[in-house]
Protein backbone atom coordinates (compact mmCIF):
# COMPACT_ATOMS: atom_id res chain seq x y z
CA UNK A 1 0.00 0.00 0.00
CA UNK A 2 2.56 2.54 -1.05
CA UNK A 3 1.46 6.11 -1.43
CA UNK A 4 -0.20 7.01 -4.68
CA UNK A 5 -1.29 10.26 -6.24
CA UNK A 6 -5.02 9.53 -6.48
CA UNK A 7 -7.65 12.00 -5.38
CA UNK A 8 -8.68 12.00 -1.75
CA UNK A 9 -10.57 14.15 0.76
CA UNK A 10 -8.48 15.24 3.76
CA UNK A 11 -10.16 14.71 7.14
CA UNK A 12 -7.40 15.76 9.53
CA UNK A 13 -3.80 16.89 9.13
CA UNK A 14 -0.82 16.96 11.47
CA UNK A 15 1.03 20.11 10.40
CA UNK A 16 3.79 20.11 13.03
CA UNK A 17 5.39 16.88 11.87
CA UNK A 18 7.70 18.45 9.29
CA UNK A 19 8.87 21.03 11.84
CA UNK A 20 9.54 18.59 14.70
CA UNK A 21 10.80 15.55 12.74
CA UNK A 22 12.85 14.46 9.73
CA UNK A 23 10.49 12.38 7.55
CA UNK A 24 12.26 9.23 6.38
CA UNK A 25 9.48 7.20 4.73
CA UNK A 26 5.70 7.43 4.27
CA UNK A 27 3.04 4.74 3.86
CA UNK A 28 -0.75 4.61 3.52
CA UNK A 29 -2.54 2.40 6.03
CA UNK A 30 -6.16 1.43 6.52
CA UNK A 31 -7.83 1.92 9.90
CA UNK A 32 -10.23 -0.45 11.68
CA UNK A 33 -13.20 1.69 12.76
CA UNK A 34 -16.71 1.24 14.14
CA UNK A 35 -19.74 2.67 12.36
CA UNK A 36 -20.19 5.50 14.85
CA UNK A 37 -16.53 6.49 14.39
CA UNK A 38 -16.96 6.77 10.62
CA UNK A 39 -20.11 8.86 11.04
CA UNK A 40 -18.28 11.20 13.41
CA UNK A 41 -15.32 11.45 11.01
CA UNK A 42 -17.69 12.36 8.16
CA UNK A 43 -18.72 15.40 10.24
CA UNK A 44 -15.04 16.59 10.07
CA UNK A 45 -14.47 16.62 13.81
CA UNK A 46 -11.42 14.37 14.03
CA UNK A 47 -7.99 15.40 15.39
CA UNK A 48 -4.63 13.66 14.89
CA UNK A 49 -2.34 16.43 16.13
CA UNK A 50 -1.32 14.49 19.28
CA UNK A 51 -1.45 11.01 17.76
CA UNK A 52 1.31 8.45 17.43
CA UNK A 53 1.66 4.89 16.15
CA UNK A 54 2.97 2.01 18.23
CA UNK A 55 2.44 -1.60 19.18
CA UNK A 56 0.26 -3.07 21.93
CA UNK A 57 1.68 -5.60 24.34
CA UNK A 58 -0.68 -8.56 23.87
CA UNK A 59 -1.63 -8.12 20.21
CA UNK A 60 1.34 -9.69 18.41
CA UNK A 61 2.92 -7.87 15.49
CA UNK A 62 0.32 -5.20 14.85
CA UNK A 63 0.47 -1.42 14.80
CA UNK A 64 -2.11 0.76 16.50
CA UNK A 65 -3.01 4.43 16.22
CA UNK A 66 -3.02 5.93 19.72
CA UNK A 67 -4.46 9.18 21.09
CA UNK A 68 -6.53 10.04 18.00
CA UNK A 69 -9.52 12.08 19.06
CA UNK A 70 -12.71 11.03 17.27
CA UNK A 71 -15.58 12.60 19.24
CA UNK A 72 -18.67 10.54 20.03
CA UNK A 73 -21.53 10.52 17.54
CA UNK A 74 -24.62 11.74 19.39
CA UNK A 75 -27.15 9.73 17.33
CA UNK A 76 -25.45 6.39 18.09
CA UNK A 77 -26.62 6.40 21.75
CA UNK A 78 -25.64 3.06 23.31
CA UNK A 79 -23.62 1.87 20.29
CA UNK A 80 -21.10 4.70 20.62
CA UNK A 81 -17.31 4.40 20.82
CA UNK A 82 -14.55 5.64 23.10
CA UNK A 83 -13.15 8.94 21.71
CA UNK A 84 -9.43 8.17 22.24
CA UNK A 85 -9.32 4.38 22.06
CA UNK A 86 -6.44 2.68 20.17
CA UNK A 87 -7.32 1.84 16.57
CA UNK A 88 -5.65 -0.97 14.64
CA UNK A 89 -3.83 -0.08 11.42
CA UNK A 90 -4.10 -2.36 8.41
CA UNK A 91 -0.69 -2.96 6.84
CA UNK A 92 1.02 -5.90 5.22
CA UNK A 93 3.06 -8.18 7.47
CA UNK A 94 6.32 -7.25 5.72
CA UNK A 95 5.65 -3.51 6.23
CA UNK A 96 4.70 -4.02 9.89
CA UNK A 97 7.87 -5.98 10.61
CA UNK A 98 10.01 -3.36 8.87
CA UNK A 99 8.40 -0.49 10.82
CA UNK A 100 8.61 -2.34 14.15
CA UNK A 101 12.31 -2.98 13.54
CA UNK A 102 12.86 0.71 12.81
CA UNK A 103 11.00 2.06 15.85
CA UNK A 104 12.96 -0.21 18.15
CA UNK A 105 16.06 1.73 17.09
CA UNK A 106 16.94 4.81 19.11
CA UNK A 107 15.27 8.04 18.03
CA UNK A 108 12.83 6.61 15.49
CA UNK A 109 9.04 6.81 15.77
CA UNK A 110 5.94 6.64 13.59
CA UNK A 111 3.46 9.51 13.43
CA UNK A 112 0.32 10.09 11.33
CA UNK A 113 0.58 12.85 8.72
CA UNK A 114 -2.89 12.94 7.17
CA UNK A 115 -6.18 11.11 7.74
CA UNK A 116 -8.25 10.99 4.55
CA UNK A 117 -11.02 9.30 2.58
CA UNK A 118 -9.59 7.60 -0.50
CA UNK A 119 -11.38 7.49 -3.86
CA UNK A 120 -13.42 4.44 -2.71
CA UNK A 121 -14.63 6.23 0.44
CA UNK A 122 -12.47 4.28 2.89
CA UNK A 123 -10.69 5.97 5.80
CA UNK A 124 -6.92 5.82 5.41
CA UNK A 125 -4.01 7.30 7.35
CA UNK A 126 -0.74 8.40 5.79
CA UNK A 127 1.89 7.49 8.39
CA UNK A 128 5.53 8.50 8.40
CA UNK A 129 8.63 6.93 9.86
CA UNK A 130 10.43 9.88 11.44
CA UNK A 131 13.49 10.85 13.44
CA UNK A 132 13.29 13.74 15.90
CA UNK A 133 14.97 17.09 15.25
CA UNK A 134 17.02 18.92 17.86
CA UNK A 135 16.92 22.69 18.50
CA UNK A 136 19.65 23.48 15.95
CA UNK A 137 17.81 21.61 13.19
CA UNK A 138 14.60 23.48 13.99
CA UNK A 139 16.43 26.80 13.74
CA UNK A 140 17.76 25.81 10.31
CA UNK A 141 14.21 24.96 9.23
CA UNK A 142 12.99 28.38 10.39
CA UNK A 143 15.85 30.14 8.55
CA UNK A 144 15.10 28.27 5.32
CA UNK A 145 11.39 29.06 5.57
CA UNK A 146 12.04 32.77 6.22
CA UNK A 147 14.56 32.95 3.37
CA UNK A 148 12.14 31.36 0.90
CA UNK A 149 9.44 33.87 1.94
CA UNK A 150 11.86 36.79 1.55
CA UNK A 151 13.04 35.46 -1.81
CA UNK A 152 9.45 35.20 -3.10
CA UNK A 153 8.75 38.78 -1.92
CA UNK A 154 11.83 40.08 -3.74
CA UNK A 155 10.91 38.23 -6.94
CA UNK A 156 7.34 39.47 -6.68
CA UNK A 157 8.48 43.10 -6.35
CA UNK A 158 10.88 42.80 -9.31
CA UNK A 159 8.07 41.86 -11.71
Amino acid sequence: MKTNNSSYKVIAENRKVSFNYFIIETLDAGVVLQGSEVKSIRQNRCSISESFVGEMVNHGNALFLFNTNIPIYESAKMFNHEPKSPRKLLLRRKEVNKLLGCIRKKGMTIVPLIMFFNDRGLVKVKIALVRGKNVVDKRVTIKEREWSREKSRILKNCN
